[in-house]
């Protein structure tokens, strides 16, 4: 079946609007603006929604970030509202706190900037009466790439059923400066592309979701290992069923 970007782009536009409705009525949209095609799909969709003057966007270095110009970019060509908050002294402060007492391994210091990010999302979502809206899409889901109770949490979710290729076409239907909708995909944490972690292509995974189809055996046996390796990144946190 052929994706109607057109069309969905409508129908998730209507459905931010009916979400923010009932969940969220009068309340601004918080987006981490991350300079990347899902955060900025994501924002755009926002405004369509509810207008630019109830979209907030966050940016969050640590440190100094590569493409933080890609990022303010963003905030200008929507007109949206924009905080920016480096997390470095957080950041560092944690970590060294945490080395004094234990071996910090290389996974933590890699998962502590996403959480703190989603921290400062709702410190800012509170202080704006805003919801925070998540940014993931359902390639990065279905192979784990993500952050428990980081990037993978949110109060509002309108890409998560979507793909890449999919968002992909869902920012040049909105008219997004096409540099930002088609630049290689980064958890700016590594200095790694998402692919080159991954150890295959978007393309590939994407095909493999919606056809069930993967040529490349390679990707295949990667793709499906972690798929069942993060499942429990995509559900509930299990709970001691008490029964009296």
């Amino acid at each position: 079946m052929v994706f109607n970007a057109k069309q969905v782009t409508e129908e998730v536009i209507n459905w931010l609007k009916q979400r923010f409705e009932t969940d969220g009525k009068g309340c601004n949209a918080v987006v981490g603006i991350s300079g990347g095609k899902d955060s900025t799909v994501v924002a755009a969709l926002c405004v369509r929604a509810l207008g630019k003057d109830r979209v907030v966007g966050v940016l969050m270095p640590n440190g100094t970030q590569r493409d933080i110009a890609d990022s303010r970019a963003v905030c200008r060509h929507l007109g949206i509202k924009h905080f920016e908050i480096n997390i470095q002294s957080a950041y560092d402060n944690l970590l060294e706190q945490l080395a004094q007492q234990a071996e910090v391994s290389p996974q933590s210091r890699i998962n502590l900037a996403p959480r703190l990010r989603m921290s400062t999302l709702y410190a800012v979502a509170q202080s704006v009466n805003g919801r925070v809206v998540n940014t993931s899409n359902m390639s990065e889901a279905w192979v784990g790439y993500s952050t428990r109770y980081g990037d993978g949490v949110g109060d509002f979710a309108p890409l998560l059923n979507l793909t890449v290729t999919e968002v992909i076409a869902i920012g040049k239907e909105l008219g997004l400066p096409e540099y930002l909708v088609v630049k290689a995909p980064s958890d700016g944490l590594t200095g790694k592309t998402d692919e080159e972690k991954l150890g295959f292509t978007y393309a590939a995974l994407d095909e493999y979701i919606r056809t069930g189809v993967c040529p490349n055996t390679d990707f295949k046996q990667k793709i499906d290992a972690r798929h069942r390796q993060n499942l429990f990144k995509t559900q509930p946190m299990p709970a001691f069923d008490y029964k009296k």
